[in-house]
C-alpha cells in the first residue's frame, strides 16, 4: 500500500509513534511498513542480532525480506529508557522476541538501541542495533545517586 508523503509523517509524529510502526511491522512481517519508518539517507544501519552491521536504505530492506522468509517473528517491546533532544531520540528497549520456524517455536531477548532523527517527513529510524540479551536484563543495573552529607 502506497501512502501519500503527509500521511506517512502523521504516522511518524514522535519517536514512540515510530517506534510503534516499526515493531507493528516487524509482528507483521509487512516489508513496506517496516522500511517506511527508516530515513532514506545513506548511513543508516541495522545490526540484527550475531549479524553484521548493515549499511543503506537497501541492504536493510534485503535483510529484513530474507528474514520475513526464514520465520513469523514476534517482537514485543518490554522496558523502554529514552533520551531526547530536539531532533534526536534514542530508545534503548528489552524485546521479547518469539520465532516460528522451521525448528518450531523459539523465545529469546534482546537488547536493541533505536535512534530516530525528527526530518521533513515525521520522526525516522536511522539505526537499530540489536544484541543477545537475557532473561536477567529485566532486572536493570541502575547507579544508585550519590548522597551528600
Amino acid at each position: 500500500m502506497h501512502r501519500p508523503k503527509a500521511q506517512i509523517a502523521a504516522l511518524l509524529a514522535s519517536p514512540e509513534d515510530t517506534e510503534q510502526q516499526f515493531y507493528e511491522a516487524l509482528q507483521q512481517g509487512d516489508l513496506a511498513r517496516l522500511m517506511a519508518v527508516w530515513s532514506d539517507e545513506d548511513d543508516v544501519s541495522c545490526v540484527l542480532p550475531g549479524g553484521p552491521r548493515v549499511v543503506g536504505v537497501g541492504a536493510i530492506r534485503a535483510t529484513f525480506e530474507a528474514v520475513f522468509s526464514q520465520a513469523n517473528i514476534a517482537v514485543t517491546p518490554e522496558r523502554v529508557r529514552r533520551v531526547q533532544t530536539s531532533d534526536t531520540a534514542i530508545h534503548q528497549v528489552l524485546e521479547r522476541v518469539h520465532v516460528e520456524g522451521p525448528q518450531g517455536r523459539q523465545s529469546a531477548w534482546v537488547i536493541a538501541t533505536n535512534v530516530y532523527l525528527k526530518t521533513a517527513m515525521g520522526w525516522r529510524l536511522v539505526v537499530h542495533h540489536a544484541s543477545p540479551g537475557t532473561a536477567h536484563d529485566m532486572q536493570e543495573v541502575v547507579e544508585e545517586p550519590a548522597t551528600l552529607h
